[in-house]
């Protein structure tokens, strides 16, 4: 197969483009014919069913979903954080290693920037290198869950929601620059997630808390740009154990509306009640024309944020079924913000990151192979058998060759992870940045 002509970092910059898609040739050439068989094999089956393939196959080509700048080093739990060597130290690495994870997937095709902890020092530069790897820069992300540095107020007791208005003043100003921020960087969104609430009965006063939300947001809001959506994030609990300001759709869904037509919710997969109705809250959204976005994750009792469908891969395709139908019934929904949101500190970061990759494209590639006017039918009719398995037959249908197929078509790898593993990208990036450069994130 042969090794990288330079080394993979030092070089990224002007040879990385030329230099992945030749290795990634090599590389497919070894799986090729059996991709080709697995792939006829699916083909015919789904011609059989009267299923447009090449029309999926453009569809799953052009997903693309956006790495979060702080998932690319290793994540943390409260106890600790573990290394994997090799750690991107700078906002250029970072985007470096979303353009392998592209060249790799040719899924990956932006970057969602936390601010402040990704703020370029050269705006041109660094839209230059994400130009470079195909990169757009998607929704941009404020923090008001620490204090930031030097700063003059602090929210141990909230942000947006706290009874100083010196301290709402201050968090509304750093919204507002996160906004500056991405414009410079063609980004047309950003992405609101406050950890304020309380962690006792009676410590706050939830309806003033609410309004001191409500009125910050709206002045955020007045600053967007005329082409700029605001996504307003919730979450039941974390940091605060007894409430949180914006705890669940319906409050996020309040917020937007009151906000104004460019204002959405943002569904965390992660941020909800074990055993939520998620695919339920989804339709809702799109129904209403509020559904923004998706942060991508899977957990087993909380905001776990492992490796999307690693837990719960059949929620995931359901919650993909009421996409594709909301994206079928009105065109505005499919100009959502998609994103990863995984972060845990015993994988490779750039792997953890492919398989999310790959089971997002498998659900939604099952959820495409649903006949939705036999579904629609069979609801009419009430036949409960029939919508199961019309469900249940798109979902046991082994779709990963369409999967690779998309990606082998746009140049991709036809086996990411396989490749990645094979030519010893972990090694060379542990070579040039050493074992003990941090990320800046979770």
């Amino acid at each position: 197969m042969g090794a990288w002509p330079m080394p993979l970092y030092a070089n990224l910059n002007r040879y990385t483009v030329k230099g992945t898609k030749q290795q990634i040739e090599d590389s497919n050439r070894t799986r090729l014919q059996q991709q080709d068989v697995d792939f006829d094999a699916l083909s015919q089956r789904l011609s059989r069913q009267g299923l447009p393939i090449h029309e999926i196959i453009d569809q799953l080509s052009a997903f693309q979903v956006a790495i979060p700048s702080w998932a690319l080093g290793a994540g943390g739990t409260r106890f600790g954080r573990f290394s994997y060597g090799g750690e991107p130290a700078t906002l250029e690495q970072k985007i470096a290693d979303i353009g392998i994870i592209h060249a790799l997937t040719q899924s990956a095709g932006a970057v969602s920037l936390h601010i402040p902890w990704d703020i370029p020092s050269d705006y041109k530069a660094i839209k230059e290198l994400a130009q470079l790897h195909n990169i757009a820069f998607d929704a941009v992300n404020s923090n008001t869950f620490q204090d930031p540095a030097n700063a003059k107020e602090s929210y141990k007791y909230g942000s947006l929601s706290n009874t100083s208005k010196a301290v709402r003043e201050q968090a509304i100003a750093h919204n507002k620059e996160v906004i500056e921020i991405g414009a410079q960087l063609g980004s047309k969104c950003i992405t609101i997630w406050l950890a304020d609430g309380s962690n006792f009965p009676g410590q706050t006063n939830f309806k003033k808390a609410l309004e001191h939300t409500t009125d910050s947001l709206k002045e955020i809001y007045g600053a967007l740009p005329a082409d700029w959506k605001m996504l307003i994030e919730y979450k039941p609990y974390e940091p605060n154990f007894y409430s949180t300001v914006i705890q669940d759709w319906g409050t996020s869904f309040l917020l937007a509306n009151t906000c104004g037509e460019n204002a959405f919710s943002l569904v965390d997969l992660g941020h909800h009640l074990p055993n939520s109705n998620i695919e339920q809250i989804v339709a809702t959204l799109l129904l209403k024309n509020k559904l923004g976005g998706f942060h991508f994750n899977d957990s087993k009792y909380g905001d776990d944020d492992l490796t999307v469908g690693s837990i719960k891969p059949y929620a995931l395709f359901l919650i993909f079924n009421e996409l594709v139908q909301g994206m079928q019934d009105d065109p505005k929904n499919k100009d959502l913000a998609w994103m990863i949101d995984a972060s845990h500190n015993i994988k490779d970061p750039l792997e953890d990151l492919i398989q999310s990759l790959d089971a997002i494209s498998i659900a939604y590639a099952q959820a495409l192979l649903i006949d939705q006017e036999a579904l629609a039918e069979a609801q009419l009719q009430h036949d409960v058998v029939r919508c199961q398995e019309l469900l249940q037959d798109a979902y046991r249908t082994d779709v990963r060759p369409l999967v690779k197929e998309a990606r082998r078509i746009n140049g991709g790898a036809i086996d990411p992870i396989a490749t990645y593993r094979t030519l010893g990208i972990r090694k060379q990036l542990i070579a040039e940045r050493g074992t003990k450069t941090v990320a800046t994130g979770l």
